[in-house]
């Protein structure tokens, strides 16, 4: 089986650079994919600490410009210091060019003569950068994205009695946050391409206790929110989007988070966003939601008056030293996104049509590509071929939602009562159908061009061979 790296801050240069320009390769590595475009130099005035003089930056792309790359054989990458050769799913350089700056903020903090270490003038910074790049009523910075669905949840007064229509695919939270109120999750099957929650399933799982409809974009794609902002607005229900994956998508023109009641954010390390530690923002449109989730990420405080609790919330704060290295890293984010882009689109070209494998939806419509993902008819052996060969491979959820321990008792509740079906039946065929078949390519900004090559060469050759 194969093996993942290590998502934490490294200690060696991992095959990156340190020259506070971001533009190395790895030796002899063709560099045609790059965007040629500076990522992360300092910041724009009033959102955070600009750079040190000379220090170095994530910017995670290959300087040289040039042409689509064209086909033809490549070589495999030279082994580097952080990999041993390896393609890593996870890259353990994440934030290897950023490390004197967060550094620096460390020791600031630190040292800082007011001790603020938590929803200090830096965590308000950053939901003001955060605000203004989406056009929000209000951004709320919290301890992670499950929290921030929690937050939404019991903001727009999700209890008990009252049912949420969630995918069937996807992280435990969508069913963890929704039973932490104390409603229940009802599970709908996925759409088969997209692998997001289908809207015809959803409507047909809406009951009178239903309260919500709980959409999730789902390996890079955007659910197909206009006909679920239809949907909920026909039924009178709440919309809440689990966008923790997705920042930086838009789809006709709306950013991702922004479709519903509200949406969400996460920050956790290998998010399009990602960060050292955890961390998550709720977004919305509507500032009195903003308000509602502002006091509840911090014991029912209303920022203001000082132990004074209006409502029974929780301890979801922001921490001041990553509200800082955000802020940092922000102006950076479009360029590691295009060169995310960059590399799914060229994972696309090569392997679509290849016998055995689907690829996902094309386009940049709706699309943040914090993932890649194939689903793949013998999904284990490549995954064996790609680990003998190198490359590091994620298989995100190897059973449903409905299918794990945590969640089947509920799962057969609800099933049970619709349609008076075995659980263990056909109720979410297609969910299951992606548990078995689907496997995440490395897709990460700080691939070299000759790293994505052999990626796709690799699997090209495996479905190839497996034809013959």
């Amino acid at each position: 089986m194969t093996t993942t790296s290590t998502h934490g801050l490294p200690t060696g240069n991992g095959g990156g650079t340190d020259s506070g320009t971001g533009a190395g390769t790895a030796s002899g590595a063709d560099t045609a994919l790059s965007t040629g475009t500076d990522s992360g130099t300092g910041t724009t005035p009033g959102t955070g600490p600009a750079a040190a003089p000379g220090a170095a930056t994530d910017s995670g792309l290959r300087a040289a410009p040039g042409p689509h790359i064209a086909p033809g054989p490549r070589t495999a990458p030279e082994p580097g210091p952080a990999t041993g050769g390896r393609v890593p799913f996870f890259p353990p350089d994440l934030f290897h060019e950023d490390r004197d700056i967060l550094l620096r903020l460390l020791y600031e903090i630190g040292t800082g003569a007011d001790q603020k270490f938590i929803l200090g003038d830096r965590t308000r910074r950053f939901e003001d950068a955060l605000r203004d790049r989406l056009g929000a009523a209000d951004v709320v910075a919290c301890s992670s994205g499950t929290s921030a669905l929690h937050l939404i949840l019991t903001a727009l007064g999700i209890g008990p009695g009252d049912e949420v229509v969630v995918p069937a695919l996807g992280c435990a939270p969508l069913a963890a946050a929704v039973l932490h109120t104390g409603a229940v999750p009802v599970f709908g099957d996925v759409d088969p391409r997209t692998l997001t929650l289908d809207p015809e399933e959803a409507r047909a799982r809406i009951t009178p206790r239903t309260k919500a409809l709980m959409p999730a974009h789902m390996f890079s794609v955007m659910a197909d929110m206009p006909r679920f902002a239809a949907l909920a607005a026909a039924e009178g229900l709440r919309l809440v989007e689990d966008s923790a994956v997705a920042q930086g998508a838009v789809l006709d023109g709306t950013p991702a988070g922004l479709w519903g009641d509200a949406g969400l954010y996460s920050f956790v390390q290998v998010k399009s966003f990602g960060m050292p530690g955890e961390g998550g923002a709720v977004v919305t449109r509507d500032e009195e939601t903003g308000r509602r989730v502002r006091m509840l990420r911090n014991h029912g405080q209303d920022g203001v008056h000082r132990g004074l609790h209006h409502v029974i919330g929780v301890n979801s704060r922001f921490d001041e030293i990553q509200a800082a290295f955000q802020l940092h890293r922000l102006p950076g984010l479009d360029a590691r996104l295009e060169r995310r882009a960059r590399i799914a689109a060229h994972y696309t070209e090569r392997l679509t049509g290849l016998p055995g494998l689907t690829t996902p939806p094309p386009g940049t419509d709706g699309r943040c590509y914090y993932v890649y993902t194939l689903l793949a008819d013998d999904r284990d052996a490549l995954r064996d071929h790609l680990d003998a060969e190198g490359v590091d491979t994620h298989v995100y959820y190897p059973a449903t939602l409905p299918d794990q321990a945590a969640f089947a008792p509920v799962a057969a509740a609800s099933s049970s009562v619709r349609t008076g079906a075995d659980p263990a039946g056909p109720d979410w065929p297609h969910a299951r159908d992606a548990a078995r078949r689907q496997l995440s390519l490395p897709v990460h900004h700080r691939l070299t061009d000759a790293q994505v090559e052999h990626v796709a060469d690799t699997v090209r050759a495996h479905a190839l061979r497996t034809r013959a």
